[in-house]
């Protein structure tokens, strides 16, 4: 008889040994060839009353479901989140993802993880490498993003200070934008305006004056 963990990695001695349902179940038994008449959910190959399938048909995994204070077994053809699919020879499974992934792959590859974690090559870390900004809304470790600015604007037009008691004192503009803002590891931004100082146009005279 094999002893089977539905939340750990299947060992190699439970790979070579075929698994005898009888024994962890103890309703009787029913074939699941005709789902209509049998009572057994689709996939399953035998069920129960009570607990729900036993052993499931080809390409289907084999899932432990708490059914209130009640484990019921449930034959799926995909595992549900936060588990991955193992496949043997005698019986294909879900196992549950590690602690800190709330999806994965494999036994040691997730591939999205819990608020807190940051994805980096496979796994969740509680902080990302040097070079690499945690993103709290992708829980991924991503790349720096620096700064990046465009080309200044023309210099604007030469504008009179109001305070100034300097008749042709004045100051123009010159701005430019923001292409990339930078990620909290990134380079800031430079000044994206100027201003200096200018000599603002005589005034000319109508005919009229």
């Amino acid at each position: 008889v094999c002893n089977l963990n539905l939340n750990s990695t299947p060992s190699n001695s439970s790979h070579a040994c075929r698994m005898n349902f009888n024994s962890v179940f103890t309703s009787e038994p029913v074939t699941g060839s005709d789902p209509a008449g049998s009572g057994c959910q689709v996939g399953c190959a035998t069920c129960s009353p009570l607990n729900g399938c036993l052993s499931c048909k080809p390409r289907f995994f084999f899932h432990l479901e708490l059914d209130g204070i009640q484990q019921r077994g449930t034959c799926m053809s995909s595992c549900p989140r936060g588990h991955y699919g193992m496949r043997s020879p005698h019986i294909s499974t879900c196992i549950k993802c590690k602690v800190d992934c709330a999806s994965c792959f494999s036994e040691n590859f997730c591939t999205r993880c819990h608020p807190g974690h940051f994805l980096y090559r496979g796994k969740c870390e509680s902080s990302c490498p040097n070079g690499l900004t945690a993103n709290a809304a992708l829980r991924e470790c991503t790349a720096s993003v620096h700064c990046e600015v465009g080309e200044w604007t023309s210099w604007g037009q030469c504008v009179r200070k109001q305070n100034t008691t300097v008749h042709r004192r004045g100051e123009e503009t010159r701005t430019r934008q923001i292409l990339h803002f930078p990620s909290a590891s990134g380079d800031p931004c430079p000044h994206v305006s100027e201003i200096r100082k200018c000599a603002t146009k005589k005034k000319q005279k109508s005919r009229s004056e």
